[in-house]
């Protein structure tokens, strides 16, 4: 009978030792939250991770040790809670965000349901205890047993469902409000954060001070579980892409074929019948002779153009003969050819070229 009445005693005495021992923990894991979410390092840096690690591994144990302290209760108020134990109500919300900042890809969709169990968790409580009203957000079950079946079970292609305006309307109202409360609430927290860090706040500020908190942590819980659901759709169509690559009985995947463009046939610009048949001609229309070649050849025959027309060599003959009469006129001093050449003179000077000619110009 001494004997157990001594274990028992020694298990009382751990148990007010863990007890004393876990508003410390929380808060050194609250802290490394805030120093991870506020740092200007990535986020990826072995120095940013540890800490991640470290914070999530201290409010796992005070998830633990509060769990056999039996704090919390269904059937109880939020008016029943006492003050120093409202704090412990934001540990899933805490380790949510924590397990959001690991960083490894290959584990990256265990990750976002993990933190998806821990904020319907928090919020779930925060719903019993009627600290803020909110809707919680719709699935097809909260429990964590369903999220892990999830994520074991075969990956299928998702279906793309046509967008509903009306519940888009209201989900972006509904986060414009919570975005307000959001902002409100941080300037309450602002205004007695230095008070209750420093000791010098009564119990009903400090009371505030943590309702405060789990008021902005549900805000914060609502965004983050919309983002997850966002990431889990994109992390599954990976999967999916990555299992349509893979052949049945293998593990490697096949590597991607490129499609190559059919190289181009170089343009050979054949010079005479020799070289066309020699290279071939490509398409029909393709030059059998340079341009000076052609042009010898038409002037040769007296059929170059002469504005789009071709000129007979009667019409060079006749146009010849005027101008050398023009010019015996003008040589012989006639007065009427010498008029009339002054005169048009005058009149090329006082118009330019092509004065009054409309013909084919609109």
């Amino acid at each position: 009978m001494k004997m157990a009445a001594a274990e028992e005693c020694s298990e009382i005495q751990n148990t007010d030792l863990e007890s004393q021992k876990v508003p410390e923990m929380l808060d050194r894991g609250w802290k490394l939250f805030e120093e991870v979410d506020t740092t200007n390092q990535p986020t990826g840096s072995n120095s940013v991770q540890v800490k991640v690690k470290r914070g999530i591994q201290l409010l796992e144990e005070v998830t633990r040790m509060v769990a056999q302290l039996d704090l919390f209760s269904r059937n109880e108020e939020l008016e029943e809670i006492a003050t120093t134990d409202l704090k412990y109500l934001m540990l899933p919300a805490l380790l949510g965000a924590l397990t959001m900042k690991q960083v490894n890809l290959a584990k990256r969709l265990e990750q976002v349901q993990k933190a998806k169990v821990y904020f319907l968790d928090f919020l779930r409580r925060c719903k019993d205890y009627n600290i803020v009203k909110f809707e919680l957000p719709k699935t097809n079950d909260n429990s964590a047993d369903s999220l892990e079946e999830e994520g074991k079970g075969p990956i299928s292609a998702p279906t793309i469902q046509p967008p509903n305006l009306i519940a888009m309307a209201t989900q972006r109202q509904a986060k414009i409000e919570r975005y307000k409360q959001k902002k409100e609430t941080e300037a309450k927290l602002s205004e007695i954060k230095s008070a209750v860090e420093s000791g010098h706040a009564d119990d009903e500020m400090v009371r505030d001070f943590y309702i405060l908190n789990l008021r902005k942590w549900i805000t914060i819980a609502l965004e983050e579980i919309e983002s997850i659901d966002q990431e889990i759709e994109i992390l599954k169509q990976m999967d999916f892409l990555k299992q349509e690559k893979v052949p049945q009985g293998m593990g490697t995947a096949e590597p991607l074929q490129s499609h190559q463009r059919p190289r181009m046939k170089p343009f050979i610009l054949t010079k005479d019948a020799v070289q066309a048949r020699v290279f071939g001609a490509g398409y029909p229309s393709l030059p059998t002779m340079t341009v000076d070649d052609w042009y010898e050849q038409h002037r040769k025959r007296g059929a170059l153009p002469d504005q789009g027309i071709p000129r007979s060599a009667a019409d060079i003959d006749s146009e010849e003969r005027e101008k050398e009469e023009k010019e015996r006129q003008i040589e012989n001093d006639d007065e009427e050819a010498l008029q009339k050449a002054r005169d048009w003179d005058n009149w090329k000077d006082t118009h330019r070229r092509g004065y009054g000619n409309r013909k084919n110009m609109g």
